[in-house]
């Protein structure tokens, strides 16, 4: 599944633009050495202006890593879920 991660990034902050949020949150994740950026690989999507064009895109675990790396308040309910969810997991025993 692909998931668009400007959109998701427009979503979880408050930034007025989030091509450049997401631009300088791929630098520091890169130079964190996150590799969750390396993997999010660039498809054609059909963009606003009807032309084809390349669009960083996920799958639900590398946009799990990423939402743990926005500092907003508004991705809090989203960590929060993915630590309840975490938590369960590590609770099962087969």
């Amino acid at each position: 599944m692909a998931l668009l991660n400007r959109c998701v990034v427009a979503a979880l902050t408050d930034s007025v633009n989030a091509t450049a949020y997401w631009r300088k949150l791929k630098q520091r994740l890169k130079a964190e050495g996150n590799e969750t950026v390396t993997n999010c690989h660039g498809l054609k999507m059909l963009a606003a202006d009807g032309k084809m064009r390349f669009t960083d895109a996920a799958d639900a675990q590398q946009l799990f890593r990423l939402i743990q790396s926005i500092p907003s308040l508004k991705a809090e309910p989203f960590k929060l879920w993915m630590a309840q969810m975490a938590a369960e997991r590590l609770d099962i025993t087969p």
